[in-house]
This record gives structure tokens, C-alpha cells and sequence, in this order.
């Protein structure tokens, strides 16, 4: 009996020892004699990527303990007291832990986990990524200044070289880390800024292994690709629909059914560079509606009193809808809208003949279908 309780003993203590981790545990240390008592912040972001609390610890003699349980890999973010800066962070289910000078809290190291471990090293390689962009936006100020032309000239080739590195480091690196969670958001940010070609970025989101695919960013990505499809030039507009300033539902059939062409414009009250444009869009709408040109105006604002002023205040004089959830709005996703301002051109058919046409080129394009209709 003695025999079997011993080896009933050891199974489960291997058992025990492959087990996944229930929990994770984030365990800090900071350098430079932090004041005892001074709180750290834990926050991730939400759904429309603004910064959340989620919990709060005291450093004690450097040091401060997090605790908790996640389903799955998340980047969450370390915040101090008083200090400028914060530690991104993976946090999974296992033991992290985290190290930095009380000043320099950008310059985090972390490791314990496989994440973290994988993260630390993309992190190194981007940070010294980042001095080297430093170092010339400073040299290109200091000829600026001395009115060095020729400096300036080479400078700005250089950088674009460097942008050049810096874009072919994050898709090599996601190629050879297709197990890394740090990798999906590579690859989302990538496709936000179309920096890489679509076919491009589905190989890469392909390359992932299935544990990264089913993470939540991972999914909102496959949602993206597949939503490309209906969006490039030569497709027929998705439908939608969304609420009028005064309530009403209107859908994009509604105005393309009534025009020759039309504009689908996502904008926002909040938006500079769509406030910029706003005076360009009028211009062409008053000289080309009577022929047939129309606009739909697409808000990605959250506040529907914002939503509307902007509407007068800026004389747009078109149809308008939003659901007022910023880039949370199901057309935003429908139309993979990461950035604005976005617009898409339609013919009388709702084929998308043009897109994200701004300045002199809207007018342009306009004044050439137009003219042949």
C-alpha cells in the first residue's frame, strides 16, 4: 500500500507540473529606490482602444505584486504614480515578471513566460529601431536649423530607408514568430496602415499557428480580410443602414438608388484632416449634385451632439447616419475602416469605382464619370 501511495504520489505531482497555470502572477521589481507606498496601474484597453483600469498594486521596498486570471493572451499596460511612460506587457496565465528603473519605465525587461519572452525580444530589437529614428529626426532638426539643404535632403532618404527596415523587421519577424501573439498585432497594425499589400498580410495571418488564430484580435483580422473582398475597386457596396440625425434609418440603397454617383464618406466631429476635407466635399457636392453626384456622410463619432454641430457648422448639406460607436460601428468593421478620413466612390450600380479621394482628385474623378454619363 505504502508502494502504490508513493507512486500515486509522483504521477500527480508530474501531473501537477504539466498542467497549464490557473492564473497569472505579475511580479515587479523596480530599480532606483521607488518611495514605499507609491501605487502601480495595471490597465489594457477596450473595445474602441481607450485605456481601462484594471487593478492597482503598492510598491513595497521596489517591489509590487499583481494577481489574477486570463483566458487568453492580452497586451496590458504598467502605469506609475508620478512617472511619464508605461510597461506593455503580455499578460497570460503564469508567472511574469517585470523589471525597471523608477524613471525609466518604458525600458521594462520582462520574461517567465513564453509571451513575454517572445515580446522582450521584439521589443529590444524596436526600441534600438527607435533610437535610430531619434538620431536622425535630431540630425535633420539640427541641419534644418543651419539651413543645410543638402543635409536635410540625404537625411530624409535615409529615412525613408530606415521606415523601409523598420516595415521589413515586423513582417520578417511575425514569418519567423507564427506562435507569438505579438505577432497578430503586427499584422493588424500592418494592414491598418497599409504598409504591406492585402495578399501580403493574409499570407502572413495564414503563417499563424491556430492557438494565435483564435485569439480576439486574430478573429477581428480574419473578419477584416474576408470584409476586403467586398471592398475593393470593382465590388458592389455592402449594404448598411444606421440612423439619421433625426432618427430615421437610412441605408445606402436609399442614395445610391437616386444618384448617378455617390460618395460614402467616413468622417467624424473629432477628426481634423476630416474637418480639413469637409470644404472640398461641399464644393464638389454644389457643383456636381444637379448632375447626379450624392454624398453620404458615414460618423464615427460617439457623441451625437458633436455629430451634429459639425454637420452645421461645417454646411453639410447631404444625407448623414452613425450608430455613434467610433470605430466600434458595424459599417466601420464592414468596410475595414481603421483610420479616417475614409471614402468610397460608387457608380449608379453601387460598383466602387474609386477609392479615398481627396483634394483636386475627388473633383477629378467626378467630373470624369460624370461626363460620360
Amino acid at each position: 500500500m505504502k508502494r502504490f501511495f508513493v507512486i500515486l504520489s509522483g504521477v500527480l505531482f508530474l501531473a501537477s507540473c504539466g498542467s497549464e497555470p490557473k492564473g497569472y502572477e505579475i511580479s515587479g521589481t523596480i530599480t532606483g529606490e521607488p518611495e514605499n507606498g507609491t501605487m502601480v496601474f495595471l490597465k489594457t484597453t477596450d473595445s474602441i482602444n481607450q485605456l481601462v483600469d484594471i487593478d492597482t498594486a503598492t510598491v513595497e521596498n521596489g517591489l509590487f505584486r499583481f494577481n489574477g486570471s486570463q483566458d487568453e493572451p492580452k497586451m496590458y499596460y504598467l502605469f506609475m504614480d508620478k512617472v511619464r511612460g508605461n510597461a506593455p506587457v503580455i499578460v497570460e496565465n503564469g508567472n511574469i515578471e517585470v523589471e525597471f528603473q523608477k524613471d525609466s519605465i518604458g525600458m521594462a525587461k520582462l520574461k517567465g513566460t513564453e509571451q513575454n519572452e517572445i515580446f522582450m525580444g521584439f521589443l529590444e530589437e524596436s526600441r534600438n529601431l527607435s533610437e535610430r529614428a531619434r538620431s536622425m529626426q535630431d540630425d535633420m532638426r539640427m541641419a534644418a536649423q543651419e539651413r543645410d539643404t543638402a543635409t536635410v535632403t540625404a537625411l530624409r532618404e535615409e529615412f525613408m530607408e530606415f521606415q523601409d527596415d523598420a516595415k521589413n523587421f515586423n513582417v520578417k519577424f511575425v514569418k519567423e514568430n507564427p506562435n507569438a501573439y505579438i505577432s497578430v498585432l503586427i499584422i493588424g497594425n500592418l494592414m491598418a496602415t497599409k504598409a504591406v499589400p492585402a495578399d501580403e498580410i493574409k499570407a502572413m495571418f495564414e503563417g499563424l499557428t491556430p492557438e494565435i488564430k483564435a485569439t480576439e484580435p486574430a478573429q477581428k483580422i480574419a473578419e477584416q480580410l474576408e470584409n476586403l473582398k467586398s471592398t475593393e475597386v470593382g465590388a458592389v457596396a455592402p449594404d448598411f443602414s444606421a440612423p439619421t440625425p433625426t432618427g430615421d434609418i437610412l441605408a445606402l440603397s436609399d442614395v445610391t438608388s437616386n444618384a448617378k454617383l455617390t460618395l460614402v464618406d467616413f468622417w467624424a466631429a473629432w477628426c481634423r484632416p476630416c474637418r480639413a476635407e469637409n470644404p472640398n466635399i461641399v464644393s464638389v457636392y454644389n457643383k456636381y449634385h444637379e448632375k447626379g453626384f450624392d454624398v453620404l456622410g458615414v460618423s464615427l463619432d460617439n457623441k451625437e451632439e458633436h455629430w451634429k454641430n459639425a454637420i452645421e457648422s461645417d454646411g453639410l448639406e447631404w444625407n448623414h447616419i452613425s450608430n455613434l460607436q467610433r470605430f466600434q460601428d458595424p459599417i466601420a468593421r464592414l468596410y475595414n475602416i481603421n483610420a479616417i478620413p475614409a471614402a468610397f466612390l460608387l457608380d449608379e450600380n453601387g460598383v466602387i469605382v474609386a477609392r479615398d479621394l481627396r483634394g483636386p482628385a475627388l473633383e477629378q474623378k467626378v467630373a470624369e464619370i460624370l461626363g460620360k454619363s
